[in-house]
């Protein structure tokens, strides 16, 4: 999940959502939107970017945070060793496999709990403040983890601290670009992408080494590092978008109008949109993507102890987690341009075939005779990853509309927390019951293929939903952009725009 640079596909609607992770091969359409949805009502003509400048700071800096927090990440299965050897080898606890994966769980589950919070705080105090802070408490999170051998202290320092300062610095990173570009938004996502590989890949390779060279201890203080070059490259997100006072200032007449409840429940409803749950496909997809992300995280958290233990690979087992970054990223470079040339919701069959191959590539892991075969696996594994989440967005905004798509993507990355921080210590526990990872694996498997059938049931049910609208408004000529916007533009946009 570099994937968990996944959490990239987000940033390209422009609220401050995240998605996958990792993911910065972000569609050109949905990061155009950016910008736009930003304007100045009474603005005489649209913003336009610089397209460059110093927008090619922010995405050096952008590259950096999306490397450095998913790097870590992803790379919890060395840091999951090292855990373990650390407590004892889990010779005295039976259920020390599964108490150990909710460290790395709890991390990774609040980037996505966190997600619709985050979009707020980035609407209200900006990117940088917003990112700089989330930077400054991942690292507080990593170096405390340094001074402590306890478990459960952990599971406070390094999954929520770290996991929530993550979510925090992460997504602001790429809302940041939409500031900086709107014809180069491809380029620039592009160029985050692959330029956060260069950090996450060899980051397992790194850890491998200077684990056993300076203990756990110490590789936590040189982790938080990583985070503490973040609090700086965040003072780069300077907005250059124009404040949109006027609607502030007629909202507030508006409010002071109405009585203390009227007034709490019409901010509640401006900040938390539930309106998008009306959707039926909504529902039916963010249904299929928290069910099909339950054993998302397991080849992640237990591939290098699955090899460790079958085939005594404790030399080269990083490479495995190289491979899943490495794929990813590729995966994520492509996927934005091939989900441009796939017209409407057809676009989310990429995401059922990568869940349909995810699901059978985990249970084909207990089935490899050799290391090597392991490492196949691991190629596709991480190609899966990379095309999953940067879809992720434009499928969004095929479903909502450009309006509602930050508020949908940061619905769903909540939604998926759950199953997803569950999924790894449900593993843990079939290993401790079954004394082998085997079940474990079968078991990250079949979430991925349910959540692929379900997700292939959204382009039908939207088209059938399209032919009804037809029929009972045949007049209205406006229904035929709905099939690419929802009817729906964003502020200052011209109609003749909408396709962009």
């Amino acid at each position: 999940m570099e994937q968990r640079d996944e959490k990239g596909p987000a940033a390209a609607v422009g609220e401050g959502e995240p998605p996958a992770g990792a993911g910065t091969g972000t569609s050109t359409g949905i990061g155009t939107e950016t910008g736009t949805e930003q304007e100045p009502s009474g603005a005489a003509a649209p913003f336009q970017p610089p397209e460059g400048g110093f927008g090619w700071v922010v995405v050096f800096a952008a590259a950096w945070c999306n490397g450095s927090i998913f790097g870590i990440h992803n790379s919890f299965g060395i840091l999951y060793m090292m855990l373990q050897s650390d407590l004892g080898e889990g010779n005295k606890d039976p259920a020390l496999e599964f108490k150990t994966a909710w460290v790395g769980s709890l991390a990774m589950g609040m980037i996505f709990f966190c997600s619709p919070i985050v979009s707020i705080f980035t609407d209200r105090i900006g990117c940088r403040t917003t990112a700089a802070t989330g930077a400054a408490i991942a690292f507080i999170g990593l170096l405390s983890s340094s001074f402590t051998k306890s478990l459960e202290v952990r599971y406070f320092t390094y999954g929520i601290l770290f996991g929530c300062g993550s979510s925090f610095a992460f997504q602001p990173s790429l809302v940041i670009l939409g500031h900086y570009f709107k014809r180069r938004l491809g380029l620039a996502n592009g160029i985050v992408a692959g330029g956060s590989c260069l950090i996450s890949v060899p980051l397992p390779f790194f850890l491998k080494i200077v684990g056993e060279a300076i203990g756990l201890a110490h590789t936590f203080q040189v982790l938080s590092a990583l985070m503490l070059i973040q609090i700086f490259l965040s003072m780069t997100y300077r907005p250059i978008l124009p404040p949109s006072c006027d609607s502030r200032q007629d909202g507030q007449g508006k409010l002071g109008s109405r009585s203390v409840r009227q007034q709490c429940w019409s901010q509640t409803r401006k900040y938390f949109n539930l309106r998008i749950f009306r959707r039926k496909t909504y529902r039916i997809w963010a249904f299929g993507i928290a069910t099909a992300v339950l054993g998302y995280l397991v080849p992640y958290m237990n591939l290098v102890k699955y090899v460790e233990k079958r085939f005594q690979e404790t030399k080269k087992d990083w490479i495995l987690l190289v491979c899943l970054g490495a794929m990813s990223g590729l995966g994520r470079l492509f996927a934005g341009r091939i989900g441009d040339c796939i017209p409407g919701l057809k676009k989310i069959y990429l995401q059922v075939a990568s869940f349909m191959l995810l699901g059978t590539l985990c249970m084909m892991i207990p089935q490899c005779q050799g290391f090597e075969g392991v490492i196949v696996i691991c190629l596709f594994l991480g190609l899966c990853d990379g095309f999953f989440t940067t879809i992720m967005a434009p499928i969004a905004f095929e479903l909502v509309g450009p309006m509602q798509a930050s508020q949908a993507i940061g619905y769903l990355m909540g939604l998926m927390a759950v199953p997803m921080t569950a999924g790894t210590p449900i593993a843990g526990y079939l290993n401790d019951y079954f004394e082998n990872y085997d079940a474990a694996f079968y078991f990250a498997g079949v979430p991925p293929i349910i959540g692929g059938l379900v997700l292939s049931v959204v382009p039908l049910v939207h088209q059938r939903m399209l032919k009804k609208q037809r029929l009972d408004s045949g007049k209205d000529k406006m229904l035929s952009s709905e099939a690419v916007v929802n009817g729906e533009l964003l502020p200052g946009c011209p109609a003749s725009e909408a396709h962009i």
